[in-house]
């Protein structure tokens, strides 16, 4: 096993000794060692190296088949180059190379491509133990590295007041009725995970769905992910997804406008729908001097809440307490949402009625532990938000629960 820190692999000795001569290094830590393509492999697999320089052979094909063979130790690899060749040094880079050199290079030039090699790795480095942490204390999902749902909510509340966060986009994403039938939510998360970048958040949310978070991206560039999740899943499993803009809104408030446009997806079979688009904020109302219609909306729905749902929610819940054995049943609205909720042991189902701000209601219902075509969501006009409607919505919520408890 060697100890030195960078290995160059090359098979001329005379970029061999010009790469020596102009390589100063830094540390007393840091030495580097010369081997050549033949014996490389072999020493990669037992030694200490962080860094690779490997040097152009002359058939360049040989060199990006070397360069995607040894990614797989894990190492950094800068290429060192003979002259400027973009293409080339494209098709490196997508092959695993961090970066590169020429052997005509300053020494300056490669030193600080150098150090800044290992200032990429050490980052890395400290990356992988935090998610080996994280993993262990079942923050993040060990197959996708997402976040776990138990602490999805904390975690973007934290995440969202930074500046840059604040800049991007929040979707919320998943299949649709129909092709969660018959696909796991496995092939989407593995779809996700292959379309966003690596400083894009994703957590794993109860009934299949997917939270994330895309910082410094506009409304095309949101589209665009979502299309290529499309694209990767392809059309016999079609996705529906509402997003909307960070900015300084509230965790609560962005699900309310992105579970709206999920809604408005599946109504308009489309793939995404951006709130924003379809909803007015309240300023644009009043600049158009139609807040008389909005205020409509809000009124109809308030009255909707004092005559409804508030009433059904509270009759169905003194109607099943004596009937479902063991079983808390809890209902209460604020100006966010309405719920109706129910707790048996570890149990948990929820109904929730979300308002987004227009002559529309979202129901959105989810059986924890269960990812099937019972987590839904229902969108309804305020017109056909009766008691006998929504009675029946409740109910038909329950006989889900009490099956599930027999599961």
């Amino acid at each position: 096993m060697i100890e030195d820190n960078i290995l160059l692999i090359t098979d001329d000795d005379n970029a061999a000794d010009k790469l020596l001569n102009k390589l100063v290094l830094l540390r007393k830590s840091d030495s580097i060692a010369v081997s050549d393509y033949n014996t490389a492999k072999k020493i990669l697999k037992n030694s200490a190296v962080s860094v690779v320089i490997l040097h152009e052979k002359d058939n360049k094909q040989v060199t990006i088949d070397f360069i995607k063979e040894i990614k797989s130790f894990n190492y950094d690899i800068i290429l060192l180059v003979n002259d400027y060749d973009k293409d080339f040094i494209l098709t490196a880079y997508d092959s695993g190379a961090c970066d590169y050199f020429s052997i005509e290079a300053e020494p300056y030039e490669m030193l600080i491509r150098t150090v800044n090699c290992f200032k990429s790795r050490a980052v890395k480095v400290k990356a992988a133990r935090d998610i080996i942490l994280l993993k262990q204390l079942d923050v993040i999902d060990e197959e996708t590295g997402f976040y776990k749902y138990k602490l999805c909510k904390d975690l973007f509340a934290e995440f969202i007041k930074d500046r840059r966060i604040q800049n991007g986009m929040f979707i919320i994403l998943r299949l649709d009725d129909e092709s969660k039938t018959r696909f796991s939510a496995d092939k989407l998360a593995k779809a996700i995970k292959r379309s966003i970048r690596c400083d894009d958040i994703v957590s794993i949310v109860r009934g299949g769905k997917f939270y994330i978070i895309l910082p410094n991206i506009d409304k095309s560039g949101a589209f665009a992910v979502v299309d290529k999740v499309q694209n990767i899943l392809g059309v016999k499993m079609i996705v529906r997804a509402g997003m909307c803009r960070i900015q300084n809104k509230s965790i609560e408030r962005l699900e309310k406008e992105c579970f709206a446009g999920m809604a408005e997806a599946c109504q308009r079979n489309e793939t995404a729908v951006f709130l924003e688009e379809k909803v007015k904020t309240l300023d644009e109302w009043l600049d158009e001097n139609d807040s008389k219609n909005f205020k409509l909306f809000q009124n109809a729905y308030n009255n909707k809440l004092e005559k409804v749902i508030t009433p059904v929610f509270f009759r169905l819940q003194k109607t099943y307490e004596e009937k479902l054995f063991q079983t808390k049943i809890e209902q209460y609205s604020d100006e966010l949402q309405s719920v109706f909720q129910l707790k048996h042991g570890e149990r948990e189902s929820r109904l929730k009625i979300l308002y987004p701000g227009f002559a529309k209601i979202v129901i959105v219902i989810s059986h924890e532990g269960l990812d099937s075509p019972e987590n839904k969501e229902i969108t309804l006009n305020l017109n056909e938000v009766t008691q006998k409607s929504l009675a029946k919505i409740v109910e038909d919520f329950i006989k889900e629960f009490k099956k599930s408890m027999k599961d």
